[in-house]
């Protein structure tokens, strides 16, 4: 389902981190010739394959109506296209433009393959500041001229089921506390109804809600030289607050560790099973997928603790979504660049968004993917205020494996039962930050 697609995109990236992260990669020459013709390598966002060709067709006809440049589209499975890319960059056969997870950025630019957008070719698309800045802040590794610029934005959101919230007397909560009070209110085992489901054997999931959680705690996964810091206060309470979901406050099925980045978690929503998902803002097709009609769902952004913890950051996402970047060694670049600007135009993102689900990533867009007004502003709200990128670093790709699977092994943990301590994370996050050094 499209709302799995983001967690399948970390997925291929840290099976392949070492390559990834390797850095001194050979940039590739582009096949496309006489600058009239460019290639374009797009990502998969639609329902499949041949729905995206079908979106993107008439755009890019259109594009080379107004250019007289022609562009070779070809549209790649998530399980494919990192291992595409990353061959791309040593072989020297690839595309001019092509879409990534805004995840791969840094690892991606370590790799020396990708054109720096510099002042004058972010001039040539239409200058950075058309740009929201959190999704802008994705595009490589900080303190150096980014090698993507964004295309199609997501974020977190709390979703939460209507009638369930009326039922009991609740509103959506608006502080951390209250989410686990009504989470709890909410929870009745007997009748397998549960306050929140959790993707509990996704570690993508896992690093995202530890890196949410740690950040409203104070806490950061990398210090300033880079090197990390998984053990450090903030971060080890961050990690607590989600697993205790499962353990100490019981308001999660313990069957949820076994729910990876499929239709599990979302079907238990839309079921009636669970009164809580949080999830990105593409689960909106994949809950009327499962026989749910928007008007039954509301969606918040996720809360944080009230007061914030010392040092705790207003922070209810990560800023997720996906990233256009251009080969150094095309032979296309000027009109590479006019494809760049096309896609990330006010125009093309109101055509484009509503049928990949995504948020607009360039300023005074209009979120049009939901007619529920209030969805739409708090999607909108996380990603302008309240969504940071993951950490900006080459590693960051290990970073997402190696915490993410230790926060799964506290998850499995404490669906037997078993109180899962701060000792017992504590020592979870040093054994995936030792692993750091050799991964």
């Amino acid at each position: 389902m499209k709302a799995r697609l983001i967690g399948t995109v970390v997925t291929v990236l840290a099976l392949t981190a070492t390559a990834s992260c390797s850095g001194g990669g050979t940039s590739t020459t582009s096949s496309s010739g006489g600058g009239k013709t460019l290639t374009y390598w797009a990502s998969n966002q639609g329902t499949s394959l041949e729905n995206d060709k079908a979106v993107l067709g008439p755009e890019l006809a259109k594009f080379e109506k107004q250019t007289g440049v022609k562009v070779n589209l070809s549209v790649i499975g998530w399980p494919d296209l990192l291992n595409k890319i990353l061959a791309a960059t040593t072989s020297g056969q690839g595309p001019d433009v092509l879409n990534i997870g805004n995840t791969w950025a840094s690892s991606l630019q370590a790799t020396g393959a990708f054109m720096p957008f510099d002042a004058k070719a972010l001039t040539a698309i239409g200058g950075q500041d058309k740009f929201v800045p959190a999704s802008f802040a994705t595009g490589g590794a900080a303190g150096k001229p980014v090698t993507s610029v964004p295309l199609y934005g997501l974020v977190y959101g709390l979703y939460y089921n209507k009638k369930m919230f009326a039922d009991a007397g609740l509103k959506p909560p608006t502080t951390w506390q209250e989410l686990q009070s009504a989470a709890t209110k909410l929870t009745d085992p007997a009748k397998k109804q549960y306050g929140m489901v959790l993707e509990g054997g996704s570690y993508t999931e896992s690093v995202h809600f530890a890196w949410i959680f740690g950040r409203q705690n104070g806490g950061q996964p990398f210090d300033a030289a880079g090197k990390p810091t998984f053990t450090s206060p903030g971060m080890v309470a961050g990690v607590k607050q989600y697993v205790d979901l499962l353990g100490k406050d019981k308001v999660v099925n313990p069957s949820n560790v076994q729910y990876k980045n499929g239709p599990e978690a979302p079907g238990d929503f839309a079921k009636g099973k669970a009164a809580m998902l949080m999830s990105q803002n593409n689960a909106d097709n994949t809950l009327q997928a499962d026989g749910m009609k928007s008007s039954e769902y509301g969606v918040v952004p996720i809360p944080t603790p009230s007061p914030l913890p010392a040092g705790g950051k207003d922070v209810a996402s990560f800023v997720a979504g996906i990233n256009l970047s251009i080969f150094k060694n095309s032979k296309n670049q000027d009109a590479a660049l006019k494809l760049v600007k096309f896609l990330t135009s006010a125009q093309e993102q109101a055509i484009l968004d509503k049928p990949f689900t995504a948020l607009p990533v360039v300023k005074g867009g209009t979120v049009n993917f939901t007619d529920d007004k209030t969805e739409a502003a708090a999607f909108a709200l996380v990603l302008a205020t309240k969504a940071e990128p993951l950490p900006l670093v080459p590693s960051e790709s290990a970073f997402e494996t190696n915490v993410g699977n230790a926060v799964n092994g506290l998850l499995a943990q404490a669906a037997t039962g078993k109180d899962v301590t701060t000792a017992d994370i504590t020592k979870a996050m040093q054994e995936a930050q030792d692993k750091m050094a050799t991964g």
